[in-house]
């Protein structure tokens, strides 16, 4: 049955009214002296909307983005030997990027549970490796970094498909986040989670995080509406600025477009804005395993 053209005027204004509602614009992008890019990319194993395996174009999407620190999800295969499907050696020698080094779950393997963070400014201090639970197997790196600007923690993490799955994984990353000595942090992901409100299925971040906060829609690539890729803040105002990466390869070369956050690490740590303890209350049972 043909939809009438007046019930398709009515369905691109919702989705219009989706992508434009409170909370999902981009917060403005001027990047600052002291700024620090980072991004984060569902890279769909390397298959664009063509259903065409193409790591050379995936690798291009990732040079444009122009990131000091960038958090990849799916850059391994799924199964079998779980081989990592990005040409590394290229994207050094092209872009300056190289891994943060972790226990791989497989010798040919780039990441921990297909999370992998590409780096080419600061100091790696410290890395862990956490288990989610859930009925998928996930899991999200704990690193720390030290930049010119001050420390930085980022959470690089891939939630599950199911609400109930989400849920457990962002109490398990909340007391990951209780077990560490406090400093700026960022959640950094796809954290498959479009709600922002009440309904979230992330509710369990806040106070610490606001699950809120410069949500931009990244899905589906070609036409997208739903807020699934996401960078947390804490404190909130750490994140001066969050936006879509939209250009014509990105499009094509994913499901998913990549976002980047801009973030003052100087401001921050020059007391403009306060650090707060941990204090949500949740276990310190650890899901860490440590390097």
């Amino acid at each position: 049955m043909r939809r009438k053209p007046r019930d398709r005027k009515l369905s691109a204004s919702i989705l219009t009214a989706i992508r434009n509602r409170p909370g999902h614009r981009p917060l403005a992008a001027n990047r600052g002296v002291g700024d620090t890019v980072i991004a984060s990319y569902n890279v769909h194993k390397c298959v664009g909307v063509d259903k065409q395996f193409d790591p050379e174009r995936t690798a291009r999407v990732i040079t444009e983005l122009d990131a000091d620190v960038i958090a990849i999800q799916e850059a391994d295969k799924r199964f079998g030997q779980r081989s990592g499907l990005l040409d590394l050696d290229w994207l050094e020698r092209t872009s300056g990027l190289v891994p943060v080094p972790i226990n791989a779950m497989s010798p040919t393997g780039h990441g921990w549970h297909g999370n992998l963070i590409l780096m080419r400014k600061g100091t790696v201090r410290n890395v862990r490796q956490l288990r989610l639970p859930g009925v998928e197997p996930r899991g999200a790196l704990v690193v720390d970094f030290d930049f010119t600007g001050g420390k930085l923690r980022i959470i690089a993490a891939h939630l599950g498909l199911l609400r109930r799955s989400r849920e457990q994984q962002a109490e398990t990353i909340m007391a990951a986040f209780e077990a560490e000595e406090t400093r700026p942090t960022l959640l950094i992901g796809d954290l498959n989670e479009w709600r922002v409100g009440k309904r979230s299925s992330l509710a369990s971040l806040r106070p610490i995080f606001d699950p809120s906060s410069g949500a931009v829609p990244s899905f589906p690539s070609r036409f997208p509406v739903l807020a699934l890729d996401r960078v947390l803040g804490h404190p909130h105002d750490l994140v001066t600025a969050v936006e879509v990466h939209d250009t014509p390869l990105a499009r094509i070369a994913s499901d998913h477009l990549p976002i980047k956050a801009h973030i003052d690490l100087a401001a921050v740590l020059a007391g403009e804005t306060e650090v707060l303890p941990s204090f949500s209350g949740l276990s310190r049972e650890s899901a860490i395993r440590s390097r």
